[in-house]
């Protein structure tokens, strides 16, 4: 277990069930895990090992059934639904297996999206778009639409929408699930570039080991629910 000193983000003793039927499913179940501000964590298990669950508590898409998710000294089950919003909005990124770009937005409509939903002054968004484009090496496509682009390319502009509201804590769910080894390692790289060079938290969910133990500090390991192991890598 890391220190609790400089914790981005701390899980103290969570759950999440669920009722499906008579049955009682839990898919997380008592997990406590802290994550230092600046760390690259990777959250191992097998598909229902309740990696993806966890991350999606951490990022406030989902409420605990029990216990305590603290980031930037905020219990995130105490937030009401606003707070929580906000949370998502200025405080955490997103980057998904699936991209979910819009078709028929360009590239640039794409990323500037979290701005306006944040409401960044409209002065302010160009100079923020192509400066999260930039790092992605994307800013020649800016008028393209995600149909122009290749996978890595759909993921890198996925990432650069994840990053242009300069999120405290990136969080990843299987961010290389759609992509051949080769791109996928590329978006590793670029992964390991930015929590480098911004110091950013980054903790991402994937089944792919190898990449993990390459790429990421620290790996959690999870099954049934339950943190299984919790090692430092480098």
């Amino acid at each position: 277990m890391t220190n609790n000193n400089g914790a981005a983000i701390r899980v103290e003793n969570v759950s999440r069930h669920y009722r499906m039927g008579s049955a009682l499913i839990r898919a997380v179940d008592g997990v406590t895990l802290a994550v230092n501000t600046g760390e690259f964590l990777a959250m191992l298990g097998s598909s229902g090992s309740g990696k993806s669950t966890l991350l999606n508590l951490m990022a406030g898409l989902d409420r605990p059934t029990s216990g305590a998710i603290v980031a930037q000294g905020r219990n995130l089950s105490e937030l009401d639904s606003l707070d929580l919003a906000r949370y998502r909005s200025k405080i955490v990124g997103m980057v998904f297996q699936s991209f979910n770009l819009l078709p028929r937005m360009t590239l640039e409509e794409n990323v500037e999206l979290p701005l306006r939903l944040a409401e960044v002054d409209r002065s302010a968004r160009a100079d923020r778009v192509r400066e999260a484009l930039t790092r992605v090496h994307l800013e020649k496509r800016l008028g393209h639409r995600p149909s122009q682009l290749s996978g890595g390319e759909q993921q890198r502009a996925a990432l650069a929408r994840a990053l242009v509201n300069r999120p405290a804590i990136l969080f990843a769910d299987e961010p290389t699930g759609n992509l051949d080894s080769a791109t996928g390692e590329e978006i590793m790289h670029l992964l390991r570039e930015i929590q480098q060079s911004l110091g950013m938290t980054i903790v991402m969910v994937t089944h792919e080991r190898p990449l993990a133990e390459r790429f990421a500090n620290r790996i959690a390991s999870l099954a049934d629910g339950k943190l299984i192991s919790d090692g430092v890598q480098s």
